[in-house]
C-alpha cells in the first residue's frame, strides 16, 4: 500500500527562517503532476530570513518587486525562482505574511516514484537525481504554474511531516551560491545523506 503524507501545517511554517530550515530537515516534498507521485525527503535547506539578509531576492536593497512579489505572501506559498536564466528552485515562504522571508529547498533524497525521477532527468544517476536545487524541480516536475501554490492544502505539491533528523546527524553551515551575506550559517543538511549537494568542513551541532 502506497504511504499516505500529510501536508504540514501554516503554523509550522509561521516561523524563523532558520527555524523552519532546520526543522524541515526530514520532511517530505511531494510532488503529484500529471497523475504521477515523486517524493523527496529533505536533506539540505537554506534559509533567508527577510530584508535585513543582502543575500534575499526581497533584501531591503531590493524591495518589492514583480520577480520576489510570492516571497511577501502567506507562509506555506510556493515561491519559484529562475536561476542563472535555466533552473527552476523551489523555496517555500516562512514568518509572517508581508515580511519576505523563505527557505530554499537544496536537496532532497527519493523515497517514492523514483521512476519516475529517472525517466524526467534519463541517463542520471540515482544521487545525481535531486542532489540539488535545480535538479530536484526537474525530477519532481516543479516549475513555474506552481509559483505561489500553497503546500500546506495537498496536491498537486506540497510538504508532508517526516522523520525528525537528530541534533547530531545536523550540519550548520554557510549557503551556497551567494556572493553577499556569505558568512551566516543558515544551511542545514542532514550529515547521513549521499544526496547533499555540497559538504562543509563538518562541525556537528552540539
Amino acid at each position: 500500500m502506497s504511504r499516505r503524507y500529510e501536508p504540514l501545517p501554516t503554523s509550522f511554517f509561521d516561523r524563523g527562517a532558520e527555524i523552519v530550515a532546520r526543522d524541515l530537515l526530514g520532511a517530505y516534498v511531494v510532488s503529484e503532476r500529471d497523475r504521477l507521485r515523486s517524493v523527496g525527503r529533505i536533506v539540505e535547506a537554506e534559509a533567508y530570513p527577510g530584508p535585513h539578509d543582502p543575500a534575499s531576492h526581497a533584501s531591503a536593497a531590493i524591495g518589492r518587486t514583480p520577480r520576489n512579489d510570492p516571497m511577501f505572501g502567506p507562509p506555506g506559498t510556493a515561491y519559484i525562482h529562475l536561476n542563472f536564466g535555466v533552473h527552476w528552485c523551489l523555496n517555500v515562504v516562512v514568518g509572517s505574511e508581508g515580511h519576505a522571508a523563505a527557505v530554499l529547498i537544496r536537496a532532497v533524497e527519493p523515497v517514492d516514484g523514483i521512476e519516475v525521477m529517472r525517466a524526467r532527468r534519463p541517463g542520471r544517476s540515482d544521487r545525481e537525481l535531486s542532489s540539488g536545487p535545480g535538479k530536484l524541480t526537474k525530477a519532481m516536475g516543479i516549475g513555474p504554474d506552481l509559483q505561489r501554490v500553497s503546500m500546506t492544502n495537498g496536491p498537486p505539491l506540497f510538504i508532508a511531516a517526516g522523520e525528525a533528523v537528530s541534533e547530531s546527524d545536523v550540519v550548520q553551515t554557510t549557503r551556497v551560491g551567494i556572493s553577499k551575506g556569505i558568512d551566516e550559517e543558515w544551511r542545514f543538511y542532514d550529515r547521513r545523506s549521499s544526496w547533499v549537494s555540497r559538504r562543509a568542513k563538518e562541525r556537528v551541532r552540539e
